[in-house]
């Protein structure tokens, strides 16, 4: 079976930690590394953010969960100043808790990680002292980081059968026979909303949820002849820049979605236990 495509079509095995990343993380460097494909910020070698227009950022998630206004999360960026400060800024105001804001951005910083990394040598650049407004919240090893990531894309290759369902409209179809397979909570909550139009790119925007998790999921209801899948699309990459700007189009468009507590984050992301595990080991080694 054919590999998933990764950035530049460079397998992570091969440039991941020998590439500008590794390099950046082994020099301990504090800056900005851009691509293609979104932005990777280090704070002394370690990754504490990252950005991609594919997948939506710690604040559309908190949004879309009822967590904090977009109208909030805009005051904190413009408040965080010089300093960089905007997380703390969050934690002064009581508008989020520590262990909200930590685990949510590392849940974000994942999810736009497995469409930005690895990124190739001659497709970026590295700009020193760039900080992220949001500051540093929970920094990760580059070493680990790309480790989750590895096993993440490795998910995907298991289902690249089903690849042409990443730029289509999610279409739901009735099972043609008994005996179907039960669908998760997570599927069926994705056949719920999907229209017919948006792509999982879209859906996830529109949610508020992890982009590469609605991705996966959608190849699983393709395998299991839940979506329809379309007659001939060309290949693409998820993640590119058309896919992402339609998906914040979509996601503009489209009414924020509540959670039924509104009074907790809930991060469906099932890799949200590696998470906390990296958390727990970065704060051991601390």
């Amino acid at each position: 079976m054919s590999r998933t495509p990764l950035p530049h079509g460079s397998p992570i095995g091969d440039d991941g930690r020998s590439g500008p990343l590794g390099r950046y993380a082994a020099e301990r460097a504090t800056g900005a590394l851009r691509g293609p494909d979104g932005c990777v910020y280090l704070h002394e070698g370690a990754v504490y953010c990252v950005e991609c227009p594919a997948a939506p950022d710690l604040g559309a998630r908190l949004a879309q969960a009822g967590r904090l206004s977009p109208e909030h999360w805009r005051h904190a960026a413009e408040a965080a100043g010089a300093t960089h400060q905007g997380g703390q800024f969050l934690l002064r105001r009581g508008w989020l808790t520590r262990g909200e804001l930590e685990i949510g951005q590392l849940s974000a910083l994942l999810d736009a990680a497995c469409f930005v990394l690895p990124p190739a040598s001659g497709a970026t650049s590295f700009t020193p002292g760039d900080v992220h407004w949001l500051g540093v919240i929970r920094p990760v090893g580059a070493a680990a980081l790309l480790d989750a990531v590895e096993r993440r894309r490795a998910q995907l290759d298991r289902l690249d059968t089903w690849a042409a369902a990443d730029g289509a409209p999610v279409v739901p179809l009735r099972p043609e026979r008994d005996g179907h397979p039960p669908l998760t909570g997570r599927q069926r909550w994705l056949l719920a909303h999907a229209d017919g139009v948006r792509t999982p790119g879209e859906l996830a925007h529109a949610l508020g949820q992890s982009a590469f998790c609605t991705l996966l999921e959608v190849r699983r209801l393709a395998a299991a002849g839940r979506v329809r899948l379309p007659p001939a699309l060309p290949r693409r990459r998820p993640g590119t820049h058309q896919e992402g700007r339609r998906a914040r189009d979509a996601a503009a468009e489209t009414t924020v979605w509540h959670l039924p507590d509104p009074g907790a984050l809930e991060i469906t992301d099932p890799d949200v236990a590696l998470l906390v595990r990296l958390r727990t080991a970065l704060e051991e080694n601390l």
